[in-house]
């Protein structure tokens, strides 16, 4: 099996790491850092598989894989990124990538990939890029790690129809996610038709999904189409699926089933041609327990679930949306402003229990009522309400609430800071004991101990080399 890598990395150091590990799995990697030095490696050379970041010394890494996949169709291509958008996801999908990784990445999972792509470069051929330009203004801001995952799923969902579960709290952006998958999908030319299921009147519901004929109830003086074929060629949302009644499930079952629909109060069949996209904040699996939701559906409509974080769970993205919530303001006719970096940390230490809707709606507010161009800490706190009482509280080494704030006390009387050097050297001493105290409980494992942490083990192993920690050195003190 040939089992030459092409690695194609502007920064020495993530090159270097690569090659390492891939070494060490067997593989022969020919290293650039260029489009050129990429080409004429292609040229000179056959390689199994190829890495490739976007961002090289000679340009943009993916707007020229088109001609790479005419000339080797058959090799699989792993792109990597620092560019953590929803935008750089799809680019990459558009190249028929066989993977995409953000930056930070998992090197196991790398090099996993690596693997995977090499035994199946056939699952990899696609049609190459046809060069259209992507589509501007996406509907989802954010470059955490809790969204690249939702960013990756739903590249892999834009050239098929299969049926999308949306799970997440109110607020968070579900019908965004649906209209992403739509806009960028297939079926971006055709309608986008959403329908609240909780908003319908019970009654109304299965004439609102499937359509009434004249002359079908009480009321019923006309024919009315509905939802299912208003979505003909395009795609049907059906937000707070959670809250539909038992009678319309069966019936919405039935549909998905057999690919086709019959008004209510009529005898001919109509064919479905429209994908189904259903999202809810409640937890459906309890509702199969009570007898309260179909297992059968939720089965049906969880072809492919997509969980999206709350925003407590993404708080670096919470500045990036707040400066895009201003700039839509501002586009709608209100008072352009802008953010400090301490409003912008503000914000992020809130709870925001609304989620995304709640930011988005305290942003228009703060554009509307504050005085100034710049909104700072004194303009938000007074919106913030009861809320800002819930935000995680710093710890306060004067008022020694906390047996760390005295440590910390005590280390700040015992060390002369040293100017600019500081914060980097008391989260060091922050640090230090956490990562020994964790690595001793996973016995030196620091796969186990980034999980732990919560945070990327390329992360915590560049930390620990850094601070000059050994994991051996906390599996001999546990």
């Amino acid at each position: 099996m040939n089992r030459s890598i092409l690695l194609v990395e502007d920064d020495a150091s993530i090159a270097t790491v690569i090659t390492t590990a891939l070494a060490a799995e067997g593989f022969a990697v020919a290293r650039t850092d260029s489009i050129a030095g990429r080409d004429r490696l292609l040229a000179s050379g056959d390689h199994a598989l190829m890495l490739t970041d976007v961002i090289l010394t000679d340009g943009d890494g993916i707007e020229t894989l088109g001609q790479v996949r005419e000339r080797h169709p058959e090799m699989p291509i792993i792109i990597l990124s620092a560019q953590n958008t929803l935008d750089t996801a799809v680019r990459a999908s558009d190249t028929g990538a066989f993977e995409y990784f953000p930056k930070p990445f998992d090197l196991d999972e790398l090099i996993a990939a690596v693997h995977q792509g090499i035994g199946h470069g056939a699952a990899a051929r696609t049609e190459p890029n046809d060069g259209d330009a992507v589509p501007q203004g996406l509907p989802l801001v954010g470059r955490s790690a809790a969204m690249q995952a939702v960013y990756r799923m739903i590249t892999r969902l834009l050239r098929n129809d299969l049926t999308v579960l949306i799970l997440g709290e109110s607020g968070t952006g579900k019908e965004l996610v649906a209209e992403a998958i739509h806009q960028l999908g297939n079926r971006g030319a055709g309608p986008f038709v959403a329908v609240n299921a909780a908003a319908i009147p019970h009654d109304l519901i299965e004439s609102e999904l499937f359509g009434h004929e004249k002359g079908a109830f009480t009321g019923a003086v006309a024919r009315h189409v509905g939802k299912f074929e208003q979505a003909a060629g395009g795609t049907l949302f059906l937000d707070e699926i959670g809250d539909m009644p038992l009678d319309a499930q069966t019936r919405l079952l039935r549909a998905l089933q057999s690919g086709r629909i019959r008004r209510v109060g009529g005898a001919d069949e109509i064919m479905l041609d429209c994908r189904i996209i259903a999202a809810t904040n409640r937890d459906l699996l309890p509702m199969i327990a009570a007898g309260t939701f179909r297992e059968d559906l939720y089965y049906r409509l969880a072809v492919v679930p997509i969980e999206l974080p709350p925003l407590r769970d993404r708080a670096d993205d919470i500045a990036a949306l707040a400066r895009h919530f201003l700039a839509c303001a501002a586009n709608e006719g209100l008072p352009r402003r802008h953010l400090t970096p301490a409003a912008a940390a503000l914000l992020a230490r809130q709870p925001w229990r609304g989620n995304v809707r709640e930011l988005r709606n305290l942003i228009y507010r703060l554009a509307l009522m504050a005085r100034e161009e710049m909104i700072d800490v004194a303009a938000i706190e007074p919106m913030l309400g009861g809320d800002a009482g819930h935000a995680p509280r710093a710890m306060d080494p004067a008022r020694g609430n906390s047996d760390m704030a005295t440590a910390l006390l005590h280390w700040l009387a015992e060390t002369p800071p040293v100017a600019g050097q500081l914060y980097d050297d008391a989260l060091a001493m922050f640090e230090r004991p956490l990562f020994l105290h964790v690595l001793g409980q996973t016995g030196g494992n620091q796969l186990r101990a980034a999980q732990i942490l919560g945070i990327n083990r390329n992360t915590l192993r560049k930390r620990l080399s850094e601070l000059g920690i050994h994991p051996e050195d906390a599996t001999l003190r546990a």
